[in-house]
């Protein structure tokens, strides 16, 4: 087989590949993507990528090497980021994720991108991780799972309810990352997250995730979501349920994965591949 990293995909017998501009209605506000078709007359199997706060790594390297593998990839802006409608708050992300990926398996929509509904995965990072992990969670449909450098947002809560040092580090990193996001504020964030508490657990999903492939990749060189805070405890607790499809991996990287994007994408096309490729359409 060609290496997906280095090899275009062709396919002289059925449509090219193609990028695809498409906008999702979420809540009143339009939300607009961008989607990785490959080549070929399909149904493919597609892959949701979520971006994380307040979005700079948007991970388009990793939906144009999952596209090379076969995968339909999509990457798009929640409420209140970088120009789209509506406001920003850790409540939109999940409701619009929820909202794009409910979006993608719709007869009208799977039909007209070669879509196969019955092989969506999301993978996200960061915040993305977060929301990726809830929104399979709280919707069956979504095949296979994943979280990369995965922010928990119910233990980051935990800790500014305990530690007024942690929760004052909060606000100051939040205050300086706002400039793309309209409609909130550090302290407006930081409450969010303090009232939704232990609801926003990711070691609480772990009944709900239990029969479904979950990738969960954490980085240890990584000040913003520590692998000894974000990720190892999360491994723990998908164990001991247990998730039986857990994969976990610790990379020696930053929180951009900055110097391992190779890595990240190669172990997430394997996960797909294992878990969705070969799957009975």
């Amino acid at each position: 087989m060609s290496d997906p990293l280095v090899t275009e995909t062709v396919d002289a017998q059925g449509p090219a590949a193609r990028t695809v501009p498409v906008t999702f209605p979420s809540a009143g506000a339009t939300l607009l993507g961008v989607l990785h078709l490959p080549a070929g007359a399909g149904p493919h199997p597609g892959v949701v990528l979520l971006h994380g706060f307040p979005g700079h790594e948007r991970n388009f390297d990793l939906a144009q090497a999952l596209r090379r593998a076969g995968y339909a990839a999509l990457v798009f802006h929640y409420r209140g980021s970088w120009g789209m409608d509506g406001t920003w708050s850790w409540t939109h992300v999940l409701e619009d994720s929820a909202r794009v990926v409910a979006r993608l398996r719709e007869p009208e929509v799977a039909t007209a991108h070669a879509l196969d509904p019955g092989r969506l995965a999301v993978i996200g990072h960061s915040l993305g991780g977060f929301a990726a992990l809830m929104t399979a969670a709280a919707d069956p449909g979504v095949a296979a799972v994943g979280s990369v450098a995965g922010f928990d947002l119910g233990t980051a809560a935990a800790a500014c309810r305990s530690d007024p040092a942690a929760r004052a580090a909060y606000l100051a990193d939040w205050a300086g990352e706002l400039l793309p996001l309209r409609g909130t504020s550090a302290q407006a964030l930081v409450a969010e997250m303090e009232e939704a508490g232990d609801a926003w657990s990711l070691a609480r999903l772990a009944p709900r995730l239990a029969t479904r492939p979950v990738l969960l990749i954490g980085t240890d060189r990584d000040v913003v979501t520590p692998a000894g805070v974000h990720h190892g405890p999360l491994v723990d607790a998908y164990l001991a349920h247990p998730v039986t499809g857990l994969e976990h991996h610790v990379f020696p990287t930053d929180h951009a994965l900055s110097d391992h994007r190779v890595a990240l994408a190669r172990t997430v096309i394997a996960f797909l591949d294992r878990h969705l490729k070969d799957a009975i359409r």
